[in-house]
């Protein structure tokens, strides 16, 4: 099975959204843009996320702590250098490898 944790950019809002998951991205993006999760979920504020950044990881647990430490930054400029910077999200893996 493959884990991620995957993060969408919505520009409607400018706003980033910070997930964990075991199923395909596409399925994944699909299932935020259709409002899947119900109308009072952050994503369902609009209908055209993308993914902006996916992180394979080792297990589920893995994952959720990369997705925990990275909504902790509270900073669309962290986000953003994680796109730039590839070896943070190495740092990340190997802190969080489970």
């Amino acid at each position: 099975m493959n884990y991620r944790c995957y993060i969408l950019y919505s520009g409607k809002i400018d706003g980033f959204y910070i997930g964990a998951t075991s199923l395909n991205s596409s399925e994944r993006l699909e299932k935020h843009n259709t409002k899947y999760y119900g109308d009072k979920k952050y994503t369902s504020k609009t209908d055209d996320w993308v993914l902006f950044l996916e992180i394979e990881c080792n297990s589920m647990k893995q994952a959720m702590f990369i997705e925990k430490h990275i909504k902790k930054m509270k900073s669309k400029k962290h986000i953003k250098i994680l796109k730039i910077y590839p070896e943070i999200i190495e740092k990340l893996k190997n802190k969080y490898d489970c």
